[in-house]
């Protein structure tokens, strides 16, 4: 099997006799406490009771109405820590006596679902009366589609600008093929486009005060989700050594063509990956699929103060990748031409709990040494552009240039602009973007007087 033929699908999902097998071990809670889990309020009680009774269609009009990124949401969402984390059918023990036996596979079910209304060319939506009010979104991400999908249903003129080529924003960008492949974004965003929604492509707004400039234009709302497409590094004049790579860089590189090139500079490499959540295990399971020597994982932290899914670690352990835990990186070892040799590292304890509830790492004096590798790749969070304030400079930002917004509302300091997803939160989960959109969706129908 060639590199590509590992990389480009993901694993099928069930099958309707086991979608609704599962379904069956629902115990029918009343205020079912799943649905208290779901950031998006997609109503996993709601659409679960409905396979249960075997009407299908009525789930998946559920998920639908409810998540118009529903299947993404299914395949991507940390659902052992949202719905599935509350599911009565847990097992049993002191503070959940009513479990049963283990939580109902919730994003399994969700994404059968959502399959099976393509596979059956099943149409949630009609398409509405058309209005005369026009909204310009900024961002194809899933805040950004969100927000256009909720508009557009009722018939607001929507145009999405996307600064690259394809859209999708992190769905296409920031995801490997193998957890979340093209051909399910694809569909996806052929339930976007079915309300009507438009898409500007290689279109950037990122003029000087660009923002304020789409409502001059004959906008009359603007919703904000550019995403945080610049990365964190530990070494921000370090871009130009060879070998060392961002995630955003990486991952994108899997996704936009790039794909044999990249796999060529890590074949039989030793490489390292420098972080502890989502975005890390991707880049180390998919750097183990692309033959290379040695992939290590290095954390400042211990192993269960991760942020990473548990079932995302096991997986990273069984597919052999070194975990180098207790290790804060400090610096690049380069030789003459600036190519990467080695990662100086410290180790680390664990010390007081910091603002994330975590302990801190605190170095250890006199313990650096260094680590040999090829190729390193930072997963160590993303962060706005540079200039990207300069796009709506009336805007009220945070010291991370972050948008400050109205929780209930998204709505900014400027009249008429919204904004929500990972340039308000921070790095942030699909599922939590997704309700951001919603959110400014509904507070933009009531700021345009509906």
């Amino acid at each position: 099997m060639s590199n590509l033929d590992k990389f480009k699908e993901m694993s099928k999902g069930l099958d309707l006799a086991q979608a609704i097998a599962e379904a069956d071990r629902c115990l029918l809670c009343h205020d079912a406490p799943c649905s208290e889990g779901c950031p998006a309020d997609t109503k996993p009680a709601e659409f679960i009771r409905k396979l249960r009774f075997k009407n299908v269609t009525g789930a998946i009009r559920t998920i639908k109405e409810n998540n118009i990124l529903g299947g993404a949401c299914g395949v991507l969402c940390p659902t052992s820590q949202l719905c599935e984390e509350k599911c009565s059918a847990m097992f049993k023990s002191q503070n959940r006596p009513e479990g049963a036996d283990r939580p109902i596979q919730i994003g399994k079910i969700q994404r059968f679902l959502v399959e099976h209304s393509w596979e059956r060319g099943f149409e949630v939506f009609e398409k509405p009366e058309p209005r005369s009010e026009k909204i310009a979104v900024v961002g194809s991400g899933p805040g950004g589609l969100s927000c256009a999908a909720e508009l557009a249903k009722d018939g607001y003129q929507v145009t999405v600008f996307e600064a690259r080529p394809e859209p999708g924003g992190v769905l296409r960008y920031g995801v490997v093929s193998y957890r979340f492949d093209l051909n399910f974004l694809e569909h996806e965003m052929a339930d976007v486009k079915a309300l009507g929604v438009k898409f500007q492509y290689d279109t950037p707004i990122d003029s000087k005060n660009g923002a304020e400039k789409l409502l001059k234009d004959g906008f009359d709302a603007v919703f904000l989700a550019p995403g945080l497409w610049d990365a964190a590094t530990i070494k921000p004049e370090g871009k130009e050594i060879e070998g060392l790579f961002s995630s955003v860089d990486y991952l994108a590189a899997l996704r936009d063509g790039r794909f044999e090139e990249i796999a060529k500079k890590i074949k039989g490499k030793t490489v390292a990956v420098i972080g502890g959540g989502s975005v890390a295990m991707d880049c180390i399971e998919s750097a183990v699929r692309l033959d290379t020597k040695d992939v290590y994982l290095i954390y400042r932290r211990s192993y269960s103060q991760m942020p990473a899914e548990p079932d995302e670690r096991i997986e990273a352990q069984e597919a052999g990748v070194h975990f180098l835990l207790l290790n804060q990186p400090l610096d690049y070892v380069t030789d003459k031409k600036n190519r990467l040799k080695g990662l100086k590292l410290v180790r680390t304890r664990l010390g007081e709990p910091d603002e994330s509830g975590r302990r801190r790492p605190v170095e250890i004096t006199g313990s650096e040494w260094i680590m040999d590798a090829d190729v390193v790749i930072e997963a160590i969070g993303n962060k706005a552009l540079q200039e990207s304030c300069e796009w709506y400079p009336n805007v009220k930002v945070d010291g991370k240039k972050l948008i400050k917004v109205d929780p209930e509302t998204g709505k900014t300091s400027v009249g008429g602009i919204f904004a929500g997803g990972d340039i308000v939160r921070g790095p942030a989960l699909v599922v939590q973007a997704v309700q951001d959109g919603k959110v400014a969706a509904r507070a933009i129908k009531e700021y345009l007087g509906k």
